[in-house]
């Protein structure tokens, strides 16, 4: 069962894996998978966290034990396989 917990420091998978189709202040057209949202900071933070401007999507997704693992890089495993499996064929 998956348990919500903090998102680890300096870790971003979240605003990295994933993609993201809505607007994103200084990204219009979204942000493909992979690719680092324009949004995060030098120390990986959300610059507009809490923000109303942040899309929806981002706000909605919550830290867990099973998305985030035990670093990052399970967490942006976990979020690569989930992306390719949720997108438009």
């Amino acid at each position: 069962m998956s348990t919500s917990f903090s998102c680890r420091p300096h870790c971003a998978a979240c605003c990295i894996a994933p993609s993201i189709s809505s607007p994103i202040p200084g990204m219009p057209d979204g942000k493909p998978a992979g690719v680092p949202c324009i949004q995060l900071d030098e120390d990986l933070g959300c610059k507009i966290f809490g923000d109303a401007s942040r899309p929806a999507v981002c706000a909605g997704l919550q830290a867990s034990s099973d998305m985030c693992g035990d670093n990052k890089e399970q967490a942006m495993f976990y979020l690569t396989q989930l992306e390719a499996a949720t997108a438009p064929h």
